[in-house]
């Protein structure tokens, strides 16, 4: 009696790949209608696609019209009028489609960030991985700080700690940014808790006071209550007592540095070492410039 015998054999993904990417946005046999971002952008798509590659879409495409209990056989999807996504630009919704349909991807620089939140939103991790691979690829000054807010906000790790590295080579070019500006208070933090900072303490003091002001404004808070997480990040103790005397001064127009802050940094002259100061707070960064009373927070100097 002859053996069964029986085998899984692949046919060229390529091609299957191309006819699949054809029904993207193609009206033609679609059965949904996506009305997308402030453009009213109509984008067509196919409901046994998207519901086997998303849960998220899944469960969108599965909630019942009002009226439609009990019309059509078990199991099926009533037809319902346009689905509108107004919070999303039609690029980005375009991008997911693209993935949805061909486990591929077509990003650029303007879009990147914005698919990755979209990634997040509906559960899609596989593109999720390739939009960080893209922007890690791609990082710039003047979008490194939106990349690490992102980062931070969607627990991407690898992201954070890439976007971290890119900052510490060109710390004074991205602190002019406006995607500096518009970091949070604990990714802000995250940045001064680093060693390896490409600037000086006093540059860095008046980088956060400009942050601390636009952040004021946005959020319609008073300055020192914003500022008040990343502050404490400040290595006020590495200051020359001619700059803690003129932060003094400014000081006294926004309150940005509590005056117990101020207040250990002039003991930390006075002592002639760094007495009630977090050890971290009297370590000078890489782009710290050399004073004659570093020598003295040095725990190890003799």
């Amino acid at each position: 009696m002859a053996r069964s015998c029986s085998a899984r054999l692949h046919g060229e993904a390529a091609a299957f790949t191309a006819a699949l990417r054809s029904l993207v946005n193609n009206p033609q046999f679609s059965d949904v209608t996506f009305v997308v971002g402030r453009e009213k952008r109509e984008v067509f798509a196919h409901r046994c696609v998207l519901a086997c590659r998303c849960q998220a879409f899944r469960g969108m495409l599965s909630q019942v019209p009002a009226g439609g209990e009990g019309e059509g056989p078990p199991g099926s999807v009533p037809p319902q009028g346009p689905l509108v996504l107004g919070n999303v630009q039609p690029e980005v919704f375009l991008a997911v489609i693209e993935f949805l349909y061909t486990n591929c991807v077509t990003l650029n620089s303007h879009i990147a960030l914005e698919v990755l939140t979209s990634s997040v939103e509906y559960g899609l991790q596989d593109l999720c991985k390739l939009c960080v691979e893209f922007i890690k690829d791609t990082l710039s000054v003047e979008q490194v700080c939106e990349a690490l807010q992102a980062a931070v906000t969607y627990g991407q790790a690898d992201l954070q700690q890439h976007c971290l590295a890119f900052i510490e080579g060109c710390t004074a070019a991205v602190v002019r940014t406006r995607g500096f500006h518009e970091l949070s208070d604990a990714a802000l933090a995250r940045v001064l808790r680093s060693d390896r900072l490409a600037i000086d303490e006093l540059d860095l003091v008046q980088a956060v006071r400009e942050w601390a002001h636009v952040s004021s404004a946005v959020l319609e808070r008073p300055v020192a209550e914003v500022a008040a997480l990343p502050v404490r990040e400040l290595r006020l103790p590495l200051l020359a007592p001619s700059e803690l005397a003129m932060l003094e001064s400014h000081n006294q127009r926004d309150l940005l540095i509590p005056a117990e802050s101020i207040a250990a940094a002039w003991r930390s002259h006075a002592l002639r070492r760094g007495s009630g100061v977090p050890p971290r707070l009297c370590r000078p960064r890489r782009g710290t410039r050399p004073r004659d009373h570093h020598r003295h927070l040095d725990p190890h100097a003799k």
